[in-house]
């Protein structure tokens, strides 16, 4: 099949499943003599994972990981169980950078005065004069 089918099949774009080609993510296809790819079922299935992967918040690398795993599979399935543990831990530590993130939000929010001219606005001086708050420690770079 070519591209545009095995996006029509997976529900997905062409430019994504050139992405995750170029990541290393899905293998290159074969291309025909007009050289347009030629995908197979093999695609299919291996981009289905991949997007049911990034649908549970999995980054590249951890996806990589488990088609890693999946493509030599060690003795027992302990590593896919061990890396599911780690990304719910990463998924733990999201929700707390959330409910942080929520609190402060409301926090911004009680700022505003509805009858506040835009110059005293407590939300836009709030923004201006609050601590940067980096988050650049999470997994989903």
């Amino acid at each position: 099949m070519k591209i545009g089918e095995l996006a029509k099949v997976t529900k997905c774009t062409t430019e994504t499943i050139r992405y995750y080609e170029k990541s290393g993510l899905l293998p290159m296809p074969e291309r025909n003599e007009n050289n347009y790819r030629l995908y197979n079922q093999t695609h299919q299935y291996r981009l289905n994972f991949i997007r049911n992967c990034r649908s549970l918040a999995m980054s590249h690398d951890e996806i990589r990981r488990l088609l890693t795993l999946m493509d030599k599979p060690p003795a027992d399935c302990s590593d896919v169980n061990n890396l599911l543990a780690d990304h719910i831990q990463h998924v733990d530590t999201r929700l707390q950078e959330l409910m942080e993130l929520k609190e402060q939000l409301s926090h911004l929010q009680q700022q505003c005065q509805n009858d506040d001219v835009i110059d005293h606005c407590g939300i836009l001086r709030g923004l201006q004069s609050m601590e940067n708050r980096d988050k650049s420690h999470s997994h989903l770079k």
